[in-house]
């Protein structure tokens, strides 16, 4: 009788787990710590591991993908996730995270300032994790950008 409790708390422990290492990730690209970064990605050269950044093309391997990230971090002077409808799927020894990131962003300080100008930016995000030894690590990332409605369409029909 003891065996389904048990199903069900090693079900919520790996989602615990999965939740963790996808925060891992959003904290560590705030932080700019492209060492912790590094860590969460799946290792090894025989790993494929994949990413597609917003309006960018598939990026396929680990060294391209950590490459990408390091450039994005020497370019990014102030960079804040808040994720929203963080929803976790699990199939054996692979988890699927979808989020909305909500991002907040700027580039270099102008002239006398201590920021730039700050943007936001919303995203839909497919972050695929594969259990390690290690624990949980990011296989693969995707990110959509979600185009806003701006109501210029209405404005048009009506003025018609």
């Amino acid at each position: 009788m003891s065996e389904p409790r048990d199903d069900h708390a090693a079900a919520a422990a790996d989602i615990a787990a999965v939740e963790g290492a996808n925060t891992a990730f959003y904290e560590a690209l705030e932080q700019g710590d492209l060492e912790a970064l590094t860590a969460l990605w799946l290792p090894g050269e025989d790993l494929t591991v994949s990413c597609v950044h917003p309006g960018w093309p598939v990026l396929s391997g680990r060294g391209e993908v950590l490459r990408s990230y390091a450039l994005i971090m020497a370019n990014t002077e102030y960079i804040q996730f808040f994720l929203t409808d963080v929803g976790v799927s699990m199939t054996g020894d692979t988890a699927l995270v979808t989020c909305t990131e909500n991002i907040l962003s700027g580039g270099p300080a102008e002239e006398g300032s201590s920021l730039g100008p700050l943007v936001g930016q919303l995203v839909v995000a497919t972050n695929v994790f594969r259990r390690t030894p290690d624990g949980w690590k990011l296989w693969s990332h995707h990110g959509s950008p979600v185009l806003a409605e701006t109501g210029e369409e209405e404005d048009e029909e009506t003025s018609s």
